[in-house]
């Protein structure tokens, strides 16, 4: 049972998910957290991940490292993102297991689901069909990383959740055009012709893919509930049960700014899985339910760029 003075381990802690995961437990009274810098444990260092979690003894682990990308990088750097992952994830999960941890929960993701899987994704279509080449290596690792905790949970009775997530924004996001995702790629775009009075952004695609968004404080709320709820399941989707186009989604950013401008489609460029909305039930079987709308969570994401902005 995890308890406010249980001894919680958070791998990733300074990504966006984990940021928000960090931030969460502090404000819900947890005293005994721990985490590390990249720069003081590496956790591609296997005997430095099992050497630390064996002295620190944790009572469970929140596993949300991960190198991410957009599908620019996902598609360029596919090397990085199968090694990295595959070792990040092997390391944490089996030096877990080594120091008695009973308790951990791992961020998947939805893009480990086939590319043409059947809408509303449910947890069980995982591994039913081929996945999209474009993710297929970070999707890949992530799988393994699934694989693991179920493995694991059979043979040594251990207790390893995996969270699906669907497509994540949220304060820390990465806007850097080579590797953010769809939604901070098009924050940065409508705020750059504003800047440089331009009436046009361009897009990849037609724009009639869709994607299902989730706040990341949503996220950690969702990886807290489970890591204390008692479940009989171990692969969890986490989302909203809405998706939109990304035109939709364009337009409604656009609203945020006060502007219209005209989308300039790139149909020659990258477009990945035409559709990847979660199906959520089980979630809500077990009393688990988003919090933030989109138009609260934009809101927040958008004053937090601009402010970023303003301070370059």
């Amino acid at each position: 049972m995890i308890k406010k003075n249980s001894k919680i381990f958070i791998a990733g802690h300074n990504g966006m998910i984990g940021s928000a995961i960090l931030k969460k437990l502090i404000s819900q009274g947890y005293k005994k957290l721990y985490f590390k810098s990249k720069a003081s444990l590496d956790l591609r260092n296997q005997s430095k991940v099992k050497n630390y979690l064996k002295k620190i003894k944790p009572d469970a682990v929140i596993l949300a490292a991960a190198i991410v990308g957009g599908i620019h990088a996902n598609n360029l750097r596919k090397g990085e993102f199968i090694y990295d992952n595959i070792t990040i994830q092997g390391n944490v999960i089996h030096s877990s297991y080594l120091a008695g941890v009973k308790n951990l929960i791992f961020l998947g993701s939805n893009c480990a689901y086939p590319k043409f899987s059947k809408q509303p994704i449910k947890e069980k279509y995982l591994l039913s069909g081929y996945l999209d080449k474009t993710n297929e290596a970070y999707a890949i690792a992530k799988i393994a990383g699934i694989n693991l905790c179920q493995s694991y949970n059979m043979q040594y009775n251990l207790n390893y959740k995996i969270l699906m997530p669907c497509n994540t924004y949220g304060i820390g996001d990465n806007y850097n055009p080579k590797e953010s995702h769809f939604l901070p790629s098009l924050i940065k775009k409508i705020s750059d012709s504003i800047n440089q009075n331009k009436k046009n952004i361009h897009m990849w695609g037609d724009g009639k893919v869709r994607r299902e968004l989730i706040y990341a404080d949503d996220v950690a709320d969702a990886s807290i509930f489970f890591l204390k709820k008692k479940t009989k399941d171990t692969i969890i989707n986490i989302g909203t049960g809405i998706d939109r186009s990304i035109n939709e989604y364009a337009k409604i950013i656009m609203k945020h700014f006060g502007v219209k401008l005209k989308i300039i489609h790139q149909k020659n460029k990258l477009i990945g899985t035409p559709s990847k909305l979660l199906d959520v039930s089980l979630a809500k079987k077990y009393g688990w339910k988003y919090k933030t709308s989109l138009k609260k969570g934009l809101s927040i994401v958008v004053k937090d760029y601009l402010k970023k902005l303003s301070h370059k």
